[in-house]
């Protein structure tokens, strides 16, 4: 099974996280920030990776260290788990209704770190997550997972938006990291 544990320790954050890429969906997520466990326990579900974090931040000041420094933590062991990256499927998409909220993801593990997203808030707070973080904690995920994800999310629900990106994220990169075949898929023979 191809597995990572990693753990990152700050001034501000100390992070637990383990993530094993085949399992089946099974989730111990522990934040401090609950609108932002459910949103995890969704990718994680629905992308069927067993994941559990367990992260102390500094959230009395508010919830930007510990949502960025999961993002950096959750990417690097994405990153580890997928190894040499030889067989994946490399490139999926995923597009995910909820109720009125549309997302649409689109994945490529190239090695090459790149989001695009385009998905607007109303509040500037959804159940104690500070939306703007949202976009903040993909851009820290993928710079540190070397992948390349395009986002987008309609919609007049927030919390339906936010959470349509977060299954369909998990869908898409499951796909993406499925194992297909022997060889890396890449005409330059490395990813």
């Amino acid at each position: 099974m191809r597995e990572s544990r990693l753990s990152r320790k700050t001034n501000e954050t100390d992070i637990e996280l383990k993530i094993n890429l085949d399992g089946v969906g099974n989730s111990d997520i522990n934040t401090g920030i609950a609108f932002f466990d459910h949103m995890l326990n969704s990718f994680a579900k629905h992308g069927s990776f067993d994941l559990t974090i367990k992260a102390r931040g500094d959230i009395t000041v508010d919830d930007h260290h510990t949502v960025e420094d999961v993002g950096i933590t959750l990417g690097s062991t994405i990153l580890k788990a997928l190894g040499d990256k030889k067989g994946i499927t490399r490139f999926a998409d995923s597009r995910i209704p909820m109720d009125e909220a549309l997302a649409s993801v689109a994945v490529d593990i190239s090695g090459r770190s790149f989001l695009v997203f385009n998905a607007k808030f109303q509040n500037p707070v959804i159940g104690g997550l500070t939306s703007i973080n949202i976009e903040h904690f993909f851009e820290s995920l993928i710079a540190n997972a070397g992948i390349n994800v395009h986002i987008e999310a309609t919609g007049e629900n927030d919390h339906h938006k936010a959470e349509a990106i977060f299954k369909a994220f998990g869908i898409a990169l499951k796909k993406a990291v499925q194992v297909i075949g022997s060889g890396v898929p890449s005409t330059k023979g490395v990813l």
